[in-house]
């Protein structure tokens, strides 16, 4: 009995020894295929070994949060959100796990719940800016996802399958040939990815025929294509040189990706030849090629960067010479996180996607234009070009404002997926009525006549009811002007610059119609007490009399200045010539001939009507009421009188003649007046 008890526990010694070897060795196997990036093999290796793991608490920990890793480094944030989740709950003891665990609830669009995660890392590690950096981005991605740009996205469902398709470029110069990688089935390879999951990448082609449909893809030939991954191209502007990113592999050992380029040979592409720009070791990818082909924007993690992946450029004197030692792009670019996908447009603005900029999760794509000052200026493409997925990958059609992007986002075929965008042209117009001031009726052809700071001139008539149309261009100031016999012209300032949305401007113009010696009121005229200087609140009025007198060169005026019937007569008449005068004054000092004007004193001797304008704001007076001293002496109360005499205390002007010719104008406005 005693011999059998013993046999069981040995037997059970072994058996727990051998399933802690198995475990150990399993957990080796996964750790080494994590250490050379293979996160997808890793991830399958930890998630056999989770369940295993049952009393060492440490160690299970640790696996949870490399599962979590995993599916991160996969762009799989769901996974990964519920994996940091139960890491956390596990104890694990590295503080950074808040901020990528709240980093993953901002991918999957939880805002609230990850700022809560960033202030916790804040807490933790307040040195570091990424959680400040995270709270301010959820702001921002709400506030863009709420007021988005005007651009047009649109998923190339001919482009895209449930796989990865990704990083398109252009390959003829009319844009009617694109290349893009893509890991769907048939690739040159035909093995499974231990990173991605997927079949190694290759690089496809597509075209648009003559009815705007894209072919079916078909991937490029044997000598580009290869049994390893191949990433993103850039062709240059003939088509004839391509630059492409190729990643070889070894069992169990991580080569790296580097950059290749090829020549055309007839309708195919030449052997590749490996580009000396990095060492072995090190990563570089992304190539893409400036206009005059001397510059070479790409990826990669070496020595001298400021981050994880930096953007770097090589120089060559000649395109057909070799390029120079790598240059970094700075810390303007470049951050503690990962900047990625270059592009360079033809304008010298450098496309990008980053990790670390403010964005609204994942990677965004942002713009940077060099200022006068040399310095780079960033920003962030917005909302819905960038998601909170990883959004990168950004082509431009020329000088036109579209192209294409990568993107994961949801809605998607597959996993990334190639998205077209454009900015559809603002569209502006201006349209209203021509209108008699007097009678609020129409004025039936009338001539209206737009004309804007980029020197664009229209002219028309108003239609059958009076009213006009003019279609506006974006970034312009108009000025629009509405002309009738009889008329006093009329004018409107408009502008376009600074509007980001599409808009309909309404404005009516109400012309005075030109009666001779007719009383036409100056409001807000005012002057020191018993004094005929002008204050300065008067003269934003009397501006808009310059302008008037501008604008109808042929007339001659006169100014009148009347006053209440407080103080003497003479008094008052001379008082009343002064400030009449000292209008006229103002007005000569804007350059107005004084030949065209005249100025009269009324003092108290011309008592004003009441106008339906009066009448409204002062309710006790009816329209048509005379503000003579007797009938002011008969209102009830002392106010009252007071706002009656201030009615009296009054600046307006009348026209005298209508056929005056000034020195300097041409002809042709005399004409037209």
């Amino acid at each position: 009995m005693r011999n059998s008890k013993a046999l069981i526990i040995g037997t059970l010694i072994i058996l727990f020894s051998l399933n802690l070897y198995s475990q150990k060795r399993e957990l080796e196997k996964a750790d080494q295929a994590y250490s050379i990036r293979e996160f997808d093999a890793a991830k399958d290796i930890y998630i056999k070994v989770y369940g295993k793991l049952q009393s060492d608490k440490v160690k299970k920990a640790e696996v949870t949060f490399k599962i979590a890793e995993c599916y991160r480094y996969t762009g799989i944030s769901k996974k990964a959100e519920s994996w940091y989740k139960k890491a956390i709950k596990r104890k694990y003891p590295d503080p950074v796990i808040y901020m990528y665990y709240a980093d993953m609830l901002r991918m999957n669009e939880k805002y609230e719940e990850a700022v809560v995660q960033y202030k916790i890392y804040k807490e933790k590690v307040p040195d570091d800016e990424r959680g400040a950096y995270g709270e301010q981005a959820c702001e921002l991605s709400a506030e863009w996802k709420n007021n988005p740009t005007r651009h047009i996205v649109e998923n190339m469902a001919f482009f895209n399958t449930k796989e990865g398709d990704f990083s398109p470029t252009f390959a003829k110069k009319d844009f009617k040939i694109v290349y893009f990688t893509s890991s769907r089935q048939g690739s040159t390879g035909e093995k499974i990815s231990k990173l991605t999951g997927q079949y190694y990448t290759d690089l496809y082609q597509t075209a648009l025929d003559r009815k705007g449909k894209w072919s079916i893809p078909t991937p490029l030939v044997e000598t580009i294509n290869s049994e390893y991954d191949e990433g993103a191209s850039s062709l240059n502007k003939k088509a004839n040189t391509l630059f492409f990113t190729r990643c070889r592999f070894e069992k169990n050992k991580k080569l790296g990706c580097q950059i290749y380029s090829a020549k055309k040979k007839g309708v195919n592409w030449d052997v590749p030849t490996l580009l000396n720009i990095a060492p072995d070791s090190v990563d570089v990818k992304h190539p893409s090629l400036s206009a005059d082909e001397t510059t070479l924007y790409f990826t990669a993690t070496m020595p001298g960067g400021y981050g994880g992946r930096d953007i770097w450029m090589a120089k060559r004197e000649k395109k057909n010479k070799p390029f120079s030692e790598p240059i970094n792009l700075g810390p303007e670019i470049n951050t503690k996180g990962n900047e990625a996908f270059p592009y360079i447009h033809s304008n010298g603005n450098l496309y990008f996607s980053s990790d670390y900029h403010l964005g609204m999760g994942g990677l965004d794509i942002f713009v940077a234009e060099k200022g006068e000052d040399e310095k780079w200026k960033i920003s962030n493409l917005q909302y819905p070009i960038n998601s909170a997925k990883d959004d990168f990958g950004a082509i431009y059609e020329g000088t036109k404002d579209k192209g294409f992007f990568t993107s994961n986002r949801r809605g998607g075929k597959g996993g990334d997926d190639i998205y077209s965008f454009m900015l559809p042209p603002k569209l502006f117009s201006i349209e209203g009525f021509v209108k008699n001031e007097k009678t609020d009726g129409v004025i039936l052809g009338s001539k209206v006549k737009i004309m804007g700071d980029d020197g664009f001139t229209l002219e028309m008539k108003t239609e059958a009811d009076g009213s006009f149309k003019f279609k506006l261009k974006p970034e312009v100031d108009y000025v629009i002007t509405a002309q009738m016999e009889g008329y006093l012209l009329g004018k409107i300032n408009e502008s376009t610059k600074g509007l980001d949305e599409n808009k309909d401007f309404y404005a009516n113009f109400t012309l005075s119609p030109i009666v001779k010696f007719t009383e036409i009121p100056l409001p807000n005229i005012e002057y020191g007490y018993n004094k005929a200087t002008l204050r300065p609140e008067s003269m934003v009025e009397l501006d808009k009399l310059v302008e008037t007198m501008e604008d109808n060169p042929t007339i001659t005026i006169e100014l009148n200045s009347h006053t209440d019937y407080i103080g003497s007569d003479d008094a008052n008449i001379t008082l009343s010539n002064k400030r009449a005068q000292s209008v006229v004054n103002y007005l000569v000092s804007k350059g107005i001939a004084s030949d065209r004007m005249q100025s009269k004193g009324f003092g108290e001797s011309s008592p004003k009507t009441v106008t339906k304008d009066d009448a409204v704001i002062y309710p006790f007076l009816k329209e048509g009421d005379i503000l003579s001293e007797e009938f002011i002496k008969s209102i009830e109360t002392e106010e009252q009188q007071l706002g009656a005499n201030q009615l009296n205390r009054r600046t307006s002007f009348s026209i005298l003649t209508t056929d005056y010719i000034p020195a300097n104008l041409p002809q042709e406005n005399i004409e037209e007046q």
